[in-house]
């Protein structure tokens, strides 16, 4: 997977020694790895020592330090042991961060505190995302949704039927981007390989942890025109399924849904009434 390059040194991190020895260094040395609070963080046992939080909030991770500590340099350590790279705390500085983008390797980090080149305190901040589809669905049936502000006031009702909102939560630990918005199945026009991502007017869209956003199509998936693979409507009613698929950029494995899909009330699809439900 390619990976972003972040705007801090890419040298090698001080490597961490075995547990007898850290132990000895700055009299106690937590390599308990911290407790999950709510909101994304980690904070530290121990509520004496150096680190008091380490959080994820949009791409960046935060690491915070008590007013106490004499902490002079932090390390980030990458799942796979290398160094994501190392911050010097400034004196009377109480936080520093690391820019870590939505093209990391996923997994467990350590976050290694050091004074005067020794390590003090260790802690370890699982970043994982998980990215899960919620909801889809069309114009005629949400017309709460933002579609003017979207699309534009000047795209008729009927241009707007044939586009989807998807809405998609990430409820792990770290911020993915959807790069790709795909609609496969019984739907007008099926697309499997869309123009640019198949989202409007944008090559990617962030989800931060703990976030939910809405994905709006732009391969007109429920359009009039009907492919010669797709489904349409019908006075006496079709039905079928479609798939929504999503790529994203941190994990390589794709996210699909499977809903099913009914197609009633008319010959004609800007006229149709359109019922999705899960499967």
């Amino acid at each position: 997977m390619t990976r972003e390059t972040p705007q801090i040194s890419r040298r090698t991190a001080l490597q961490t020694v075995a547990g007898a020895t850290l132990a000895s260094v700055a009299g106690c040395l937590n390599t308990g790895g911290g407790s999950e609070s709510p909101g994304n963080e980690t904070a530290n046992p121990d509520s004496q020592g150096p680190l008091t939080r380490v959080v994820v909030e949009g791409t960046t991770l935060v690491v915070e330090l008590s007013t106490e500590s004499n902490i002079d340099q932090i390390n980030l350590i990458q799942p796979d042991g290398e160094s994501f790279g190392t911050r010097k705390v400034a004196a009377g500085a109480r936080q520093v961060s690391f820019d870590i983008g939505t093209a990391y390797e996923p997994g467990e980090y350590r976050v290694v505190a050091l004074n005067d080149g020794e390590p003090v305190v260790e802690i370890t901040k699982e970043i994982q995302p998980e990215i899960q589809i919620r909801d889809v669905g069309l114009y005629r049936n949400n017309p709460d949704k933002p579609w003017d502000e979207v699309y534009g006031e000047s795209q008729t009702d009927t241009k707007k039927n044939g586009e989807a909102f998807v809405t998609v939560q990430n409820t792990g630990s770290g911020p993915n981007a959807i790069v790709e918005l795909r609609f496969t199945g019984d739907i007008p026009n099926p697309v499997e390989d869309p123009r640019g991502s198949g989202i409007y007017e944008k090559d990617s869209v962030v989800v931060p942890a703990g976030e939910t956003v809405d994905l709006f199509s732009d391969s007109f998936p429920f359009g009039s025109e009907i492919g010669d693979e797709g489904m349409g409507c019908s006075t006496s009613g079709n039905s079928g399924q479609f798939t929504v698929v999503l790529e994203t950029r941190v994990t390589d494995q794709p996210v699909t849904k499977a809903y099913h899909v009914e197609y009633t009330g008319s010959d004609e699809m800007h006229n149709c009434e359109i019922t999705i439900s899960e499967v």
